[in-house]
């Protein structure tokens, strides 16, 4: 009965601390040892506060973390499920594209479009000492060429890392790349050639359309869940059909949706795909941005046959300037080595030395440990402030790792006009048209929230809202 009355006490005193503000929508929660010190309870009884707050949909555990401060205002509304067609515009893709990256000012606009942490969430002094180190101890103190596949100490890391994801990966079953785009560049002139069909999921990353297009692929996109990802059963009627030679998933945390394919799909595709002779590409450049208890699996975790081509890089995580990707290639090693030798022969030198370092030393894991936490806190205000300043009919979705948040307006919003409104007043956002090749998601954007939060970010986000109710 004490216990009862205990837990309910502590639960009802942090309750009216959120609903007066004292405690905001994405503040991290005293820890369950801080409770126990402070009230002087036992661990079980701290628990119990915390699990009938979560309970009430007040808060969210984050194992490794602790608790934060959930939006309650109103249920939140998921995207609706992507319905792409067949008409294509690439033209118009490709001019909103360009547009949306040629008119920002780094140093004065909200930069709520670029797809990349805040360079204060990365480590930069101790990469300025690896970066130092490497011209002090490398041949040539870097100017050298590097290997064709790539720093055997970086690879010989990356296959340490697979173990997260129940990788089997060896040093040699990896090539080093410039930046993840320049693998899947590779793996596409590998596998394809121009007039094959690739399979991809919509929305999808807009390099990913450019650079399939140019390349001169036919480009199916598919319907897509803000949660579980692509239609699996659309893909696997597709494979079957022979009409397509690859397909290529954001497997984990999709930009712009942050979708994440559920383990078993991604069982489910690996073997229909192989069984049906389709090559999956997979980019897993967000899945170490993981929110929960533990990395989520990849396509390649299942792939037995060498029919999926893994790729990623350190762009979202470490350093996007350095241009360090990489890609696990399976069965067509070799054609990916031929390609790389044909379009860049190697990949940049010191940088490649300075990421094998920083892993080595153990000091990945611990950044982005930080760095998830820091993300993780970022979305929760994020949602906090769309909730609290954009329209009622808002849909957006609920992302578990990564940094984007894809949302959908009311159908008579267009975000590309929007755009022009928010640039006069130095905020820039990603239009929803540049992540297809067809004229639909004109309603939608992305946002990211890789920028360090602050009063300034949150007054955007208000201006944002206040555009989209004035113009309805």
């Amino acid at each position: 009965m004490l216990h009862s009355f205990l837990y309910r006490e502590i639960a009802k005193n942090i309750e009216r601390k959120i609903e007066t503000g004292v405690f905001k929508a994405g503040e991290k929660l005293p820890s369950i040892r801080t409770i126990c010190r402070e009230q002087g309870v036992s661990m079980s009884t701290a628990l119990e506060a915390y699990y009938s707050l979560e309970g009430k949909g007040l808060v969210a555990s984050y194992p490794k973390s602790g608790y934060y401060v959930c939006q309650k205002r109103r249920d939140i509304a998921k995207p609706n499920v992507s319905t792409p067609g067949h008409l294509q515009n690439a033209d118009a893709t490709h001019n909103l594209v360009s547009k949306v990256f040629s008119e920002f000012d780094f140093e004065k606009t909200i930069l709520f479009s670029v797809g990349v942490p805040s360079q204060e969430y990365l480590p930069l002094a101790r990469l300025n000492k690896e970066l130092h180190k490497a011209i002090l101890t490398l041949p040539g103190n870097g100017t050298q060429y590097e290997s064709v596949q790539g720093n055997p100490k970086l690879r010989r890391q990356l296959a340490l890392q697979s173990m997260h994801w129940n990788g089997n990966l060896t040093e040699e079953d990896l090539v080093i790349t410039s930046g993840c785009m320049d693998a899947i560049g590779l793996c596409l002139m590998a596998v394809l050639k121009p007039g094959d069909s690739i399979a991809i999921e919509s929305p999808v990353y807009f390099g990913l359309l450019q650079l399939a297009k140019g390349l001169g692929l036919n480009v199916i996109e598919l319907s897509t869940d803000a949660q579980t990802g692509i239609d699996v059963d659309a893909l696997k009627r597709l494979a079957k059909s022979g009409k397509i030679k690859a397909c290529c998933l954001i497997s984990n945390f999709n930009n712009p949706l942050g979708s994440s394919i559920p383990s078993e799909s991604k069982k489910e595709i690996v073997e229909w795909m192989a069984k049906y002779n389709v090559v999956i590409i997979e980019d897993d450049l967000y899945g170490d941005l993981y929110f929960e208890s533990r990395r989520p699996l990849c396509c390649k975790t299942f792939d037995v046959s060498g029919n999926v081509l893994w790729c990623g890089s350190v762009s979202k995580t470490l350093a996007p300037g350095y241009r360090v990707g990489w890609v696990a290639p399976g069965k067509y090693k070799e054609q990916i080595l031929q390609q790389k030798l044909i379009n860049s022969v190697s990949a940049v030198t010191l940088q490649q030395e300075a990421v094998a370092t920083f892993f080595e030393s153990g000091r990945y894991e611990n950044h982005l440990r930080k760095l998830r936490n820091t993300l993780c806190t970022n979305s929760l205000k994020m949602i906090d402030s769309i909730v609290r300043h954009f329209p009622e009919d808002t849909r957006l979705s609920t992302p578990k790792g990564g940094f984007m948040i894809w949302v959908e307006l009311n159908k008579n919003c267009n975000t590309s006009k929007l755009f022009d409104i928010l640039m006069e007043q130095h905020i820039s956002i990603a239009p929803g048209r540049m992540f297809t090749l067809q004229n639909q998601y004109q309603n939608c954007m992305r946002l990211s929230f890789g920028l360090v939060w602050n009063k300034k970010i949150e007054d955007a986000i208000a201006v944002i809202g206040k555009e989209l109710k004035r113009g309805q």
